[in-house]
Formats: C-alpha cells, structure tokens, sequence
C-alpha cells in the first residue's frame, strides 16, 4: 500500500505545481475514497490579530482531495474537472496543526460526479470544515486554443487599471502575500488582482489554474471588500463559501470584484466574480455568508 501511495503522489502531487508547492501530499485512498494532508505553515494564516487560518488553504486541500475521490471511483481513466464546491466552517482553525481531508465520491454518473468531505486537524471527530462538489466528466484535455474573448464593446477590450496596491495598507496578511494578492480601483469599486505564478497552476496540461486557488483568491476579495465596506465597524468571519467554476482559468492574471448583497447586524452575504480577459466572460461567480462580530467581540467570535 505504501507502494501505491508514494505512486500516487509522485502522479497526482508531484506533477501538480501548485499541490508540490504547498506540501500537499495523499495519506489513504480506496475506491471512491481519497485523504489528504497540508503541512503546518505560517503562510496559511489569513487573520494574524485572531491567529486563525486563511480559508483558502482548507478549500485548496478539500478540492484535491475531492479530485482525487472522483479519481478513486472511475473504473477508467478520463479526465473531469470541478464544477461547484461548497465549504461550511464549522470551528475557528488555528496554524499550528496539520490540516487533513476525508474526502468520499458518493454518486457517480455518466456525466457527473458528487462528492462530500470534512476537514480536520487535531480530532477527526471534530471537523473545522465540511464540503460538497461536484465535477464534470469526460471533459476536454490537452491543451487547446482559447476561445475569442467577447467585449462589453464591439471592438473594444477590456483593460485593467494601471497599478495596484497592498489590500490592506500597513497589515499584512500572509495568507494574501503567498497568492500575490493586490488591489486596484476601476469606475471607483475595489479590483482584486492575482498576479499569475507557476506555483498556482493545478492542472499543468491545460495549463490551468487551481480550483481552490480561484476560490481562495475570490472568497479573499469578498472579506477585504467587506472590511473595506465597514470601516472597521465590524470584523468579518467566514461561514460559508461556494464557487461555480464557469471556464478553465489561464496561467495568466486573474481578477475579481464583488458585491456586497446584504449587511445586517450579524451575518453578511457577499457575490464574487472573477474573469481574465474581460469581465464578460467570468471564469467562476462565487457566494459567501460573513460572520460580523464588533471589535470587541472579535477576539473569541465563532460561528
């Protein structure tokens, strides 16, 4: 079993850059099952006042290790990729433990695949995560040719602002300085913008992007534009996060805005949508709910 495991890796982590370079690596694995584990890193931190994780690491961790269920369960190898994945946080995770995620291929169809998880890091019994996903069959590999990109105007392309800026000016945020994360400002709102790097590549025959590194990219943009949006009135946390991935995402810059929905006194619902070549062709819309707690409450809020 050992054997099949070092196997395993050296196919699914070692040929992935992005999986390699966060240390992800495969722990168990059977038929419609996979595991896997993210080592403990000060990277993974996303609210340094708190000491709690970044969700993006435990989204990045749950998409592999759905990805690899989905693999587990085929009879024949095909390729698939992720349609929407969901996350819940259910408990604050801290960045001095392991993160590990069960991940099971419940249906399997034709066309499509459905997938559970819970992520955890010191008792099983008690997941900080759960997610659901599922994932298109069969889909097109190999490279390919991108489609023309359309134009809000005939004629026209879009075109991002010169410069950026940190997100958050004199914090920082390590989780948000590993993905490169910035921001500018088209017509007066926030543009978030993930300069590309061969590190956050996830699929190297595309080449493609990450899933879980647009979702942790986009559902980044939804907490600082929300915090942007308070003025430190209130401190936002996540309670949950999904994602629809429209369109595979290049290995080129990507970027996101949002759009705060609803704030009221307790919880706040935030949309996402992230495109490359124009914001007429998004490569995945996104929905968050936001736990806001005051400033004096934020020390020890939990959902």
């Amino acid at each position: 079993m050992n054997h099949l495991l070092e196997e395993a890796n050296r196919k699914f982590v070692g040929r992935t850059p992005h999986m390699a370079a966060i240390g992800a690596h495969i722990t168990a694995m059977s038929r419609g099952h996979g595991s896997m584990s993210l080592p403990a890193r000060p990277e993974w931190v996303g609210d340094p006042g708190r000491g709690l994780l970044h969700p993006g690491p435990l989204t990045v961790l749950a998409d592999s290790a759905c990805g690899l269920a989905v693999g587990t369960a085929l009879t024949e190898r095909a390729p698939y990729a992720t349609l929407d994945l969901r996350m819940d946080y259910l408990r604050p995770a801290g960045p001095e433990h392991d993160i590990h995620c069960d991940a099971h291929c419940y249906r399997l169809t034709r066309n499509v695949a459905f997938v559970r998880g819970e992520v955890w890091q010191t008792d099983r019994e008690q997941p900080i995560a759960t997610t659901q996903a599922s994932f298109m069959l069969s889909t097109a590999g190999g490279s390919r040719t991108p489609a023309p990109e359309a134009s809000a105007e005939a004629g026209t392309a879009w075109q991002p602002p010169e410069g950026s800026g940190p997100v958050l000016p004199g914090r920082t945020i390590p989780y948000v300085e590993y993905l490169g994360i910035r921001l500018a400002e088209a017509d007066g709102q926030p543009l978030f913008r993930l300069p590309f790097q061969e590190k956050l590549v996830g699929n190297p025959r595309l080449p493609a992007l990450h899933g879980g590194v647009i979702a942790g990219f986009a559902e980044t943009a939804a907490l600082m534009h929300l915090i942007h949006t308070l003025q430190g009135a209130k401190f936002p946390k996540s309670v949950d996060f999904s994602i629809d991935y429209l369109r595979s995402g290049r290995p080129e810059e990507t970027f996101a805005a949002c759009e705060v929905v609803r704030v009221g006194s307790r919880v706040a619902l935030v949309q996402v949508r992230c495109w490359q070549k124009s914001p007429d062709r998004p490569i995945a819309v996104c929905r968050g709910h936001f736990l806001l707690t005051a400033p004096s409450e934020a020390a020890d809020a939990t959902p």
